[in-house]
């Protein structure tokens, strides 16, 4: 355990466990049509994690909820905060208060390592980079965080089942000087902050 009581990141830490091996199956095309399908899962997971960070910078909440099993947990961890959210709906409706005109948003999810743990299940851990800020308080937050998410299928689609992330460093600067924009997306097609409804 790390000092603070909390898990260290490793993957048993984070309940991730080895996948279906990434190899080709001895055997005759159905078993080549189910490595192919295996395939196409990897990338259909992967497009699902980008169109969430797309999703969140967007303010595109409707999209946003598409993504999500209706039953999601959630379970954030950050220098300043902690999120423990049960439910698309609750998890949409806290982070729509996050993302609106006078915010600004910046994540990227990269270097994916996706276990495929069956037909219909599998989990993911995603290294965060990310920059939030709340313009009308003046502050802005930016680090690093390691995501590692539980998948579903449901018919043909991917969908985030449990999602979690820890940072690996945050960085809040209150006071920050409000940033020289020449244009801002959310500033133009987001809702309303919390303080000004």
């Amino acid at each position: 355990m790390a000092t603070d009581d909390r898990p260290t990141l490793t993957r048993d830490a984070m309940g991730v466990a080895a996948g279906i091996p990434l190899e080709v199956t001895p055997g005759g095309l159905e078993e080549l049509r189910r490595d192919v399908q295996r395939l196409f899962d990897l990338e259909a997971i992967k497009q699902l994690k980008h169109a969430y960070f797309r999703c969140l910078d967007t303010g595109n909440f409707e999209e946003l909820a598409s993504l999500f099993h209706e039953d999601v947990t959630v379970h954030f961890k950050g220098g300043t905060y902690e999120w423990a959210l049960e439910g698309r709906d609750a998890y949409v409706a806290a982070v729509s208060k996050a993302f609106h005109r006078q915010s600004i948003g910046h994540h990227n999810g990269h270097h994916p390592e996706i276990q495929l743990v069956s037909e219909r299940e599998a989990t993911g851990i995603w290294y965060l980079a990310d920059q939030m800020w709340i313009l009308e308080a003046d502050f802005k937050t930016s680090g690093t965080a390691l995501y590692w998410d539980r998948y579903e299928k449901q018919g043909d689609r991917w969908l985030i089942r449990d999602t979690r992330y820890e940072r690996i460093y945050e960085v809040n600067e209150p006071g920050t000087k409000r940033p020289p924009l020449s244009t801002h997306y959310l500033g133009r097609f987001g809702g309303p902050s919390p303080s000004s409804s």
